[in-house]
Formats: structure tokens, sequence, C-alpha cells
């Protein structure tokens, strides 16, 4: 397995996206990359030279912001606009739907579980509680 900017990219898929497995490297970033090292799209990651795997790894640290610091920056990007009192920063704080979305019927995953206080569980008829 081949290490990349300290993620294990597979062996057995093809470069281009084998790349992918890097936070912050999407299918056309990989392809733009696999071009700048002139390595073709369809090589499997076990077929790549050392020499291959080093031109990737110094493209990548030296053009590309890529895990730890691309997350940080999003980090620090939604605590700049949480600190300004941003209609978005707002949205990040509270847990909602931060880019427009309906909320009325939908947005379960950012709201959370529903809670009913009316929705109990209901006895068989007969039975002593």
């Amino acid at each position: 397995m081949a290490r990349i900017s300290g993620v294990d990219i597979p062996d057995n898929k093809h470069i281009a996206i084998a790349l992918t497995y890097i936070f912050g490297i999407g299918r056309s970033t990989a392809r733009s990359i696999c071009d700048k090292a002139k390595i073709l799209y369809n090589t499997r990651t076990r077929d790549l030279t050392e020499e291959q795997t080093v031109r990737l790894r110094d493209i990548i640290e030296n053009d590309h912001k890529i895990e730890g610091a691309l997350r940080s920056e999003t980090t620090m990007n939604i605590k700049r606009l949480m600190e300004i009192g941003s209609y978005r920063g707002m949205r990040h704080k509270m847990g909602l739907p931060v880019h427009g979305q309906r909320t009325h019927t939908n947005a379960r995953t950012r709201k959370g579980p529903r809670n009913r206080p009316g929705a109990k569980r209901k006895t068989k008829p007969g039975a002593t509680a």
C-alpha cells in the first residue's frame, strides 16, 4: 500500500481513484495531479514506480491543501462565521441546515431525532401495567 500525505491509498485501484482517499482531493483534482506527474489515470497504485510515487507526493504536498491543514481551515472558517454573528454562523450554532434548505418537513439529519412527548408505547388490551 502506497502512503501519501499520511494516508494509505489502496493498491488495487486506478491511481486517479485511489488519490481520492486523501481528504481534499476529488476526482478532477486527482486527474490534474496525474497529468502534472505524467502518469496515466488507469495505472494501478501497485504498478507505480518509486519515482512516480515521489513525484505524486511532491505535487500534492506543494500545490494542494489537504488533510489536517484543510480540516483546520474549514473549522476556522465556520468559527469565524459564528463569531461575527452572520446568518450562516447562527445556523451552524443551532445545528440547522446552512444553505437555505427546507426545514418544515425535512432536515432530520441536522435537527436530530423527533422529540414527541405524546408518543408513548401502546400496551396490549387486557394487560396490566
